[in-house]
């Protein structure tokens, strides 16, 4: 059973004991990202979650490391467009020396200027290897196309302009923004019992109560068209359309569309592009969902000289789904493949950590495992085309990274 405790400083916990395993799994999640960042501190929430790692006032990188190295613990943390998470996994009799760890990060790191020249080394190699990767490039260029100037656009690593101006003071002001005790959610799930709820709230106790500088601003859907030349072997493609926000309620008609049309091996546009036509190895879609927004992703890579005729392939299928919805069939599939998912998605107690972490910062509500299974059960073929046809109704927004750059033939969705 998950439980939610806030504490006195406007901190909130969410508890979920498991006694039948031997592990614990703890998350501390900041609800900021790149979508809260200005153009110029773009980055600025991923190298903080760098920064964290190289050293407190009383430990070392090196000695972050062996903290959990020493016990058979995992740490690492990672960064979106609208939250921060560190975490950690332990066993049990470990887990308040991981809580202690975490804590010494989240408020004791220092910021030290020559482990951050070094870090900004480390980034800017990252940024370069994702240059290396154009399946990558082409999502991020998608974002750009999708959302524009809005924050949504920005890319989460940040650019090599924006990490060269960051600082000790820069980083501190940021945290000063958003690293407060009403924008932060501890999440925890495995063998621990209430007590050790009591310990995070006297070891986060001095969690700043500012109130966190949140301001939301829908974006305007760009449909933009961008294409860049790269010597790369394919032509890799994306098309995005206008989603939902996390919080809909056609969001479980969507899922279980992005499921049918590309979200499988047995979809259509895996079955269509890769089975039938041997067009593309990699074909699939997603859907992120945002505060007030998402995007329905599709993303196919081909021979150049194939372009136009995947192009042609993805559209017919797109087309098919919105004037003829899906069959029974496989919307039946469609909800048993989700139901299973989910299920044995959350078999661990890290995936259940993050589960109740992102459902309290995101929506603020839990429900049931069985509250979503009867969502899921409850969407009729009518409900999944009517979604269907409000989506792809619209324009798109694509990208291409190819090494001609020329976007396909009667590219306008």
């Amino acid at each position: 059973m998950i439980k939610r405790v806030v504490s006195d400083n406007g901190l909130r916990i969410m508890f979920e004991p498991n006694h039948t395993v031997r592990s614990v799994s703890i998350g501390v999640w900041i609800g900021t990202g790149s979508r809260f960042e200005t153009k110029i501190q773009n980055g600025v929430s991923h190298f903080l979650e760098h920064m964290f790692f190289k050293g407190t006032k009383s430990r070392n990188a090196q000695q972050i490391a062996e903290s959990f190295d020493s016990i058979g613990g995992q740490v690492n943390a990672f960064t979106s467009k609208e939250y921060t998470c560190y975490y950690a996994k332990v066993l049990d009799e470990h887990a308040e020396h991981a809580v202690e760890v975490l804590a010494d990060m989240y408020f004791n790191s220092v910021f030290d200027p020559g482990e951050m020249k070094k870090e900004k080394g480390v980034v800017l190699e990252e940024i370069k290897m994702y240059e290396d990767t154009p399946d990558d490039i082409v999502h991020d260029l998608l974002s750009q196309a999708g959302y524009g100037d809005h924050p949504l656009g920005y890319p989460i690593l940040g650019t090599e302009e924006t990490l060269e101006t960051f600082s000790g003071d820069s980083l501190t002001h940021y945290m000063n923004q958003f690293y407060n005790a009403d924008n932060v959610v501890i999440s925890v799930c495995g063998n621990v019992d209430e007590s050790f709820v009591d310990f995070i709230q006297k070891t986060f106790r001095d969690m700043r109560q500012d109130k966190s500088d949140k301001t939301l601003s829908r974006p305007e859907f760009k449909y933009g068209k961008m294409a860049r030349k790269k010597e790369t072997e394919q032509a890799h493609l994306c098309i995005g359309y206008e989603g939902l926000s996390i919080g809909h309620e056609d969001i479980y008609s969507l899922v279980l569309l992005n499921n049918v049309l590309g979200g499988s091996m047995s979809s259509r546009l895996f079955q269509e592009i890769r089975e039938n036509r041997g067009l593309a190895y990699s074909v699939f879609s997603y859907h992120s969902s945002f505060h007030d927004t998402g995007m329905v992703t599709l993303y196919a890579g081909t021979a150049v000289k194939h372009l136009d005729d995947m192009y042609q392939c993805l559209s017919d299928v797109v087309s098919n789904v919105k004037e003829n919805g899906i069959t029974e069939k496989e919307l039946r599939n469609a909800k048993e493949q989700l139901k299973g998912s989910l299920m044995l998605g959350l078999e661990s107690t890290n995936s259940r950590m993050s589960r109740n972490g992102k459902n309290e910062l995101l929506l603020g509500r839990h429900r049931t495992l069985d509250e979503i299974v009867h969502e899921i059960d409850k969407v009729t073929l009518m409900d999944v085309k009517k979604t269907g046809n409000n989506i792809f109704s619209r324009d798109c927004a694509m990208t291409l990274v190819s090494p001609d750059g020329r976007l396909p033939e009667g590219s306008g969705c």
